[in-house]
């Protein structure tokens, strides 16, 4: 089971060990844990995730395009879903995300950064079908980075979702408050070549009666790799896959895949 994904990884480590001698590092390309950097003046970037729960119950693709505005300090970016869900079988959108990300402080190069970030969900999906929570929302999160080293690096993140009137598949409604709680190491073995070990704890509440919500935690730890390769007109590409293990019955272990596209969209002097 093992020597596939070992060989593929020694062949991911290969051909990043043959790019360019000196190029810039990765670093907002995480998968469960938010970095702390906004994206750079003039420079854009969409990242795809899809995630598979273990037994192929859930299915969640999504898009996220990243933009600056003004400069690195305020950064505005969107999320859109498309779901499946067992035992619904419809496929469909979820909840769209509008974030707005300010770099509280730090810049790039910096050993330590934040860059709180304030969403509003809308309520795209059909709770009817598993997708969305049918409620307008709100959600705050805090990353926090810390680099110890050029070949090291640290993040962490806090945050709270709120959902004022939250739908389940029965078209109940209840308040619901969710909490959130992160962390991540990522060791640069080559500046385009890392290793990621993420951690997240979520504590969720769920509708299941009109005006009652109920809570479940859920611990995920997640082993990954991410490799980068960069193209002409200044375009980098990143790829990536974790596996996710759950540490408690709240939640299924889950396969993570990840690829990102990063390109100016005006031209920059420098």
């Amino acid at each position: 089971m093992f020597g596939p994904v070992l060989a593929l990884v020694v062949a991911v480590g290969r051909l990043a060990a043959q790019a360019d001698s000196a190029p810039e590092p990765l670093t907002d390309n995480s998968f469960l844990i938010e970095e702390a950097y906004n994206q750079d003046p003039g420079v854009v970037q969409e990242i795809s995730n899809f995630t598979r729960t273990s037994g192929g119950n859930d299915l969640v693709y999504s898009l996220t395009q990243e933009w600056p505005v003004g400069g690195v300090r305020n950064q505005l970016s969107y999320t859109i879903p498309l779901e499946w869900h067992a035992p619904f079988d419809k496929t469909g959108l979820g909840d769209i995300q509008l974030n707005y990300r300010y770099q509280l402080f730090g810049a790039p190069g910096s050993r330590a950064l934040m860059a709180p970030r304030l969403t509003a969900i809308l309520p795209a999906g059909h709770p009817s079908s598993g997708r969305g929570s049918g409620s307008f929302g709100v959600q705050m999160n805090l990353p926090f980075s810390f680099n110890p080293s050029p070949r090291f690096a640290t993040h962490w993140n806090a945050g709270f979702t709120v959902l004022p009137s939250a739908e389940d598949a029965t078209g109940s409604r209840a308040t619901a408050v969710s909490f959130n709680l992160g962390a991540s190491a990522v060791w640069l073995v080559r500046p385009l070549f890392n290793f990621l070990l993420e951690t997240i704890w979520v504590d969720a509440a769920q509708v299941v009666a009109p005006g009652r919500a109920d809570r479940a935690a859920s611990v995920l730890l997640s082993p990954g790799f991410r490799w980068g390769f960069n193209a002409r007109g200044g375009l980098q590409i990143v790829t990536g896959a974790a596996y996710g293990v759950s540490l408690n019955d709240a939640s299924r272990d889950q396969l993570f895949l990840y690829l990102s596209f990063e390109h100016p969209f005006r031209h920059i002097d420098r």
